[in-house]
């Protein structure tokens, strides 16, 4: 149940550790660039063909099963990359983090223009699976990069620059990929190309960071049989599989919810997301400047999100459901970087890119498995609008188990957790 999700004390490695990088100069705006960049890259790849969907549909429609094939070209790389992140994470702790990331974007270009010359969809939805394999691969490498190169609050303050950036691309990504294919649903696919620009750029401006930072050389020195925090990730990474159906219910359901309350028209409908999304960045951004722990604030900011979703749960009419929306949106925007946050807190230079790629697979799999819950959910109670009632029950009571586990910790342990000391 999700209101049983633990929050185990964490084990803070190296988050108030010095940064192994510069932090100030063009090298460092340039390297922060095309990490952002390289995150992107898989939300590009969730949402670019989304316009063109129909008329995937209809070039196809000879093709028997095409009606729930077609969709499978949208939403098989998140799958994809939810079930090969952790893989992707063993592969950048043995084989190092700029290595995996300069192959997997010069190969993110060739799956992702690969259906401007194929004609089976079958084949097209394998090349767009590879394209989930890489984007895990990049994924991966961009967030543990983040992780090694700075420490503290500026790893906190990139990690919510992050999840801006990917917030503000997905607007972006689906307005480019509507114009696009307005020449064919092909068109589309020549935006993947854009990462054969950003490989050379990797090689030359990324460097590999150091293997330890001092503090690290001491705990490992102490504690020469170091073993993957298993415990101590297990619950944030069961916390982030919630929190991404948290996250991506407003993106996925609001045209739907909008059109039960007799709103057709494309224009409004593009504008409240667009509300929406600019409310995720708005929240990402007033993470960042709180400079606060993440364990403290997860439960508030799940009572944010809750709260959003009971204002779209009672909303009669569009600008009500809208305002419940940005609400969430708000609590969603400072939950994806607090969660991420918290969890690279528990990691080791040695662990960090798989216990990145773990992350990585709980979010990515909670995104997946969003709509699903919500159909089932709509189904249960009668309406979509119960359903995200529902799931803001669900986060005010993990919120409520939160606050309760934390305050009988203080209560057995008066003494600050680790996380507020650094």
């Amino acid at each position: 149940m999700p209101g049983s999700v633990p929050s185990p004390s964490p084990t803070v490695v190296d988050d108030a550790a010095p940064s192994s990088v510069p932090v100030s100069g063009p090298a460092h705006l340039l390297r922060v660039t095309l990490l952002m960049a390289g995150s992107c890259l898989p939300i590009l790849g969730a949402v670019l063909i989304a316009p063109v969907l129909p008329k995937m549909q209809d070039h196809f429609a000879s093709v028997p099963g095409a009606k729930a094939l077609v969709p499978l070209a949208l939403t098989v790389p998140a799958l994809a990359l939810a079930l090969l992140a952790p893989f992707a994470g063993v592969i950048v702790d043995r084989l190092g983090r700029k290595r995996l990331l300069i192959v997997a974007t010069l190969l993110y270009a060739v799956f992702g223009t690969a259906p401007l010359w194929l004609d089976s969809l079958g084949a097209i939805i394998a090349s767009r699976a590879l394209v989930g394999v890489t984007e895990a691969a990049i994924m991966t490498c961009c967030t543990t990069l983040i992780g090694d190169y700075y420490s503290g609050h500026r790893r906190v303050k990139y990690l919510a620059l992050q999840t801006m950036c990917a917030s503000a691309s997905a607007t972006v990504f689906f307005v480019l990929g509507g114009a696009a294919g307005s020449a064919g649903w092909r068109v589309p696919f020549w935006v993947y190309a854009v990462s054969l620009a950003l490989a050379p750029l990797m090689a030359t401006v990324l460097t590999n960071p150091p293997s330890h930072t001092a503090t690290e050389q001491t705990s490992a020195e102490v504690a020469p049989q170091r073993t993957f925090p298993w415990r101590q990730l297990a619950g944030i990474c069961a916390l982030t599989f919630f929190g991404a159906m948290v996250f991506y219910t407003v993106p996925v359901e609001m045209s739907y919810l909008l059109d039960d309350l007799g709103v057709k028209n494309s224009g409004v409908i593009g504008l409240a997301t667009a509300l929406a999304s600019a409310a995720t960045v708005g929240g990402a951004v007033t993470f960042a400047r709180l400079k606060r722990s993440p364990g403290p604030m997860l439960p508030a900011v799940l009572a944010v999100c809750a709260a959003g979703f009971g204002v779209m749960f009672l909303a009669g009419n569009a600008p009500l459901l809208v305002l419940g929306a940005v609400v969430n949106c708000v609590g969603t925007g400072m939950l994806l970087p607090a969660l991420l946050t918290g969890a690279m807190s528990r990691l080791a230079f040695e662990d960090r890119g798989r216990g990145t790629g773990l992350w990585l697979a709980a979010f990515f799999g909670g995104e997946f498995v969003c709509p699903l819950v919500l159909l089932a959910g709509e189904s249960a109670v009668g309406s979509l609008a119960g359903a995200v009632g529902v799931l803001g029950l669900f986060a005010a009571l993990v919120a409520a188990g939160l606050w309760a586990s934390r305050h009988r910790a203080a209560t057995v342990d008066p003494r600050p957790l680790p996380e507020q000391l650094a």
